[in-house]
C-alpha cells in the first residue's frame, strides 16, 4: 500500500469537505480536475467541474448552512490513479425554508495524480443510505445562535431568523455577516 498517496488523498477529501462547508469555491474547484464528473442520482449528474461548481454555488449559497463528515476511508491506489469509498454523515440547515436535513451515504470517488504531483478528484458521487427532513417548526426550542454567514437567532414570536441588527434578512446577500 502506498501510505503517502493514501494520506494525500485523505487530506484532499477533507479539503473538499471543508471548502464545501465554508463555501470557499476556488479551493473547492481546485480539489477536482477540469473534466471531473459527479453523480448523486440518475437525475443529478454533472459532466464537468464547472457545471458541478455552478450548481453548488447556486444551491448552497450563504442562506444554506452545511456540515459534512466523511470517515472510514477505503482507498486503493494503482500508480497515478486511485479509488475511494467514504462514509458520509451530513446536515443541511436552511433557515429561510424552516428546514433541517440529516442524512448518510457512501461516497464513491476516483482520483488522479496530476502533473504538479497533487491528487485531485476525477469523479465523485454518493448513494444515500438514508435522508430525513424536519421542519424547524417541529423543534420549538431550536435557536440558531451563531453562523459564519450572519444568521444568528430565531425569533420565538415569528419563528423566523434574524440578523445581528434584529431585522429579518430579505435576501440571501443580507444573511452574510
Amino acid at each position: 500500500m502506498d501510505s503517502d498517496a493514501v494520506s494525500a488523498i485523505s487530506r484532499l477529501k477533507f479539503r473538499y469537505l471543508r471548502a464545501l462547508d465554508t463555501k470557499s469555491w476556488d479551493d473547492f474547484a481546485d480539489t477536482m480536475v477540469p473534466d471531473a464528473t459527479a453523480t448523486y442520482s440518475e437525475y443529478l449528474q454533472f459532466e464537468s467541474r464547472d457545471a458541478f461548481l455552478a450548481f453548488m454555488r447556486n444551491t448552497l449559497g450563504p442562506h444554506v448552512i452545511t456540515e459534512h463528515h466523511c470517515d472510514h476511508p477505503e482507498i486503493d491506489v494503482d500508480g497515478d490513479e486511485a479509488t475511494g469509498t467514504w462514509y458520509l454523515a451530513d446536515t443541511v440547515l436552511i433557515p429561510g425554508h424552516n428546514m433541517l436535513l440529516r442524512g448518510a451515504a457512501f461516497y464513491s470517488d476516483r482520483y488522479v495524480r496530476c502533473e504538479d504531483g497533487r491528487w485531485r478528484i476525477s469523479h465523485t458521487g454518493y448513494e444515500r443510505t438514508y435522508e430525513v427532513v424536519l421542519s424547524l417548526s417541529d423543534l420549538p426550542s431550536l435557536r440558531l445562535t451563531s453562523s459564519r454567514w450572519g444568521l444568528i437567532a430565531a425569533e420565538p414570536e415569528t419563528g423566523g431568523i434574524t440578523g445581528g441588527d434584529g431585522q429579518s434578512p430579505s435576501t440571501p446577500e443580507e444573511t452574510m455577516g
